[in-house]
């Protein structure tokens, strides 16, 4: 039976070492890292989102401040928000909560954050620095998703590694992050020939499809680490609740180690954004950037 690793537990240790040094950053510097989250709209699931995101902030002894705007919000008015933020020395760290607005350009807000205050790590300058192996500000899912494998497995070098999906949210970053660990990548999607026989291949499985129960128990390797960062609602009856797209219960059996949905890789993406805040503060301040 796989080792179950529990995101949760992970999550809540980082963020009590983030209060700690955010702490120090008050003592040393008399400053909090501040944190700023743009909702446009009323989507249910977002506000559930950056609720959690400012209650966690809070508890990290960060300061969060939400910005709402309602849905007819224009793209010239949030971009008008953006500069503000950007402009704003109180402000260290920049999120707007995606998905937008249909009549808005997700990549042209995106594309108006400072780096240095992006702390989701979508800009065009993040991606490049990450792809040239000089990252600052890294994608907090799979920042999450490699925090928990070197906790699992230490060193990853000469690992196998393959990464269902190839979004730029998940699957095109935990890539780079891999590569940089000197792990051999496959990154394969929904053209790949003979898919099962490419995951059996690896080492380390991360997949992020979206698909409920795609990857099943002679897809992987024994004693392979198996990360799933999907997460899907699925209905049984009267009844819904969150899966991953792993077949959990079979795969548990033959890998080594598995993260569970929830509470595997989820609770560690907020958890890596307020990280990626503290990390931003102490770039823009030129202070030690905590490890």
């Amino acid at each position: 039976m796989a080792e179950l690793i529990n995101g949760k537990v992970f999550a809540a240790h980082l963020r009590a070492q983030l209060k700690d040094y955010v702490k120090q950053l008050q003592r040393q510097h008399q400053m909090v890292p501040g944190l700023a989250v743009v909702l446009v709209g009323d989507d249910a699931a977002s506000q559930i989102y950056v609720r959690n995101k400012h209650r966690q902030a809070l508890e990290c002894g960060l300061r969060p401040a939400t910005h709402s705007l309602p849905s007819t919000t224009t793209q010239g008015e949030l971009l008008d928000v953006v500069t503000q933020l950007n402009a704003n020395p109180t402000i260290n760290g920049i999120l707007v909560q995606l998905p937008l607005p249909r009549h808005i350009d997700s990549m042209a807000v995106l594309n108006a954050i400072d780096p240095d205050k992006d702390v989701d790590g979508f800009h065009p300058i993040n991606v490049g620095r990450l792809t040239l192996g000089a990252p600052r500000l890294i994608p907090c899912t799979p920042l999450g998703c490699l925090l928990l494998l070197h906790h699992h497995l230490d060193n990853l070098s000469g690992l196998e590694a393959v990464v269902l999906g190839r979004s730029n949210i998940v699957g095109k970053p935990m890539a780079q992050l891999l590569l940089a660990e000197h792990c051999t990548v496959t990154i394969a999607h929904s053209r790949t020939r003979n898919l099962p026989a490419v995951c059996r291949r690896a080492d380390i499985v991360v997949t992020a499809v979206g698909q409920p129960g795609l990857v099943q128990a002679d897809w992987i390797k024994p004693g392979a680490t198996v990360l799933d960062v999907g997460i899907n609602r699925v209905t049984e009856g009267d009844q819904t609740r969150l899966v991953g797209d792993v077949d959990f219960a079979a795969v548990a059996e033959v890998a080594g180690a598995i993260t569970p949905v929830p509470g595997g890789v989820g609770p560690m993406t907020i958890a890596c954004l307020l990280r990626n805040t503290v990390t931003a503060t102490c770039w823009q301040q030129g202070w030690p950037i905590p490890e």
